[in-house]
């Protein structure tokens, strides 16, 4: 990947793209100090500390006076910004000059898309505009926010509230979804319906269905079942999968059976409730899609999707970039050079010189705040 990275940076030699192959090549090798890791990297500072009601982490490259600032929101997983791939990333970010702030989503730790989430984003872009202070107005946004799967969904809806809309500056979304619904539709029929009309089959990843029984697990479980099967869904969903076994054996021969079907990755077999869960919660989807909120979209939005995502399908962006405003599209990537949130070996030059391009885009963006 490196040397694709340095054919990029002749393809393209603008500032901006220099710095996000540099970026690409920190994430890949963090404590690489080769030419390309080492190129336009700042020493970067790190500190937590409670921002918006919540756990936060502050990576500052200390060398520059009032950086541009990106506020990187996690994904559903349990560690939140303890995730290593996300501090990672955030250093790497940092070392290209940009103050990353990342906010504990509570909500998404505990594997819920939920309203709540999008008052801590948006408490933490002003928290971060704060932090950096500078020369520019006091109400002209000064931060852009990036998300990382259903965060990156929720980071747009955050961008259309009016509490925060004079706040962001710009989003990027990665891996993320349109409409809550048919997402979790896709989870228990394979099926990714496209704008066109067309669908797209893709096998579901079984983590999904786990995430949507463990959120609601008292209408899949006995009411006698529902505190072990919780305790045994965390702990498969954290994938230590020998305690959850060992915890599942407490419930009844109910329960039992129908934590098996979890277990054994039986999508077909819970087809049935997962649908009828998801009609009792659609009422509640619209406070958490995109889909609901685009038209009211002010900023510029970046999206980038993993071409074999099978949590959050490629799909989903596909109707993120038919509803946002034309003029305020900047960006839109689905690549076989990422998967989900990660990146992928083995790809190709064209791929990976396209995810250069797209990234030396979103920096850009954020250096054309300072």
């Amino acid at each position: 990947m490196f040397l694709v990275i340095a054919v990029a940076i002749v393809w393209r030699p603008a500032s901006a793209h220099m710095r996000a192959a540099s970026l690409l090549a920190r994430f890949v090798d963090p404590a690489g100090h080769a030419l390309l890791t080492d190129l336009s990297r700042h020493p970067v500072d790190v500190h937590d500390f409670a921002a918006a009601g919540t756990r936060a982490r502050l990576y500052l490259p200390s060398d520059i006076d009032h950086p541009p600032g990106l506020v990187l929101v996690h994904g559903v997983h349990y560690r939140g910004i303890d995730e290593p791939r996300l501090e990672r990333f955030a250093s790497a970010i940092a070392a290209s000059g940009v103050a990353v702030l990342t906010p504990e989503i509570r909500e998404l730790c505990d594997y819920r898309i939920d309203p709540a989430s999008i008052e801590t984003i948006g408490v933490s872009t002003r928290v971060l505009s704060e932090r950096l202070g500078g020369p520019r107005e006091p109400r002209e946004p000064r931060v852009g926010v990036m998300g990382f799967s259903f965060a990156g969904g929720l980071a747009l809806v955050t961008a259309t509230d009016p509490r925060y809309q004079s706040d962001i500056a710009f989003v990027v979304a990665v891996g993320s979804h349109h409409d809550l619904g048919r997402v979790l539709r896709f989870f228990a029929s394979n099926e990714a319906p496209r704008p066109d009309g067309t669908t797209a089959h893709l096998a579901a990843h079984p983590y999904g269905p786990g995430v949507l029984v463990y959120s609601h697990v008292e209408d899949f479980f006995p009411s006698t079942d529902v505190e072990a099967a919780r305790d045994a869904l965390r702990l498969w969903l954290h994938e230590d999968f020998d305690a959850a076994r060992e915890r599942a054996k407490e419930l009844s021969s109910d329960g039992a059976a129908e934590m098996k079907h979890i277990f054994d990755r039986d999508t077909a077999a819970l087809a049935g409730q997962l649908n009828a869960e998801i009609a009792r919660l659609a009422p509640g989807f619209s406070a958490v899609s995109p889909s609901a909120h685009l038209a009211d979209i002010r900023v510029p939005v970046f999206l980038l999707h993993g071409a074999g995502d099978t949590v959050i399908p490629p799909t989903e962006t596909e109707w993120l970039a038919r509803d946002t405003p034309r003029p305020l599209l900047r960006e839109v990537l689905v690549s076989r050079a990422i998967e989900h949130v990660e990146l992928q070996s083995g790809t190709s030059i064209g791929d990976e010189i396209a995810l250069v391009h797209f990234m030396g885009d979103v920096l850009q963006a954020a250096e054309d705040l300072r």
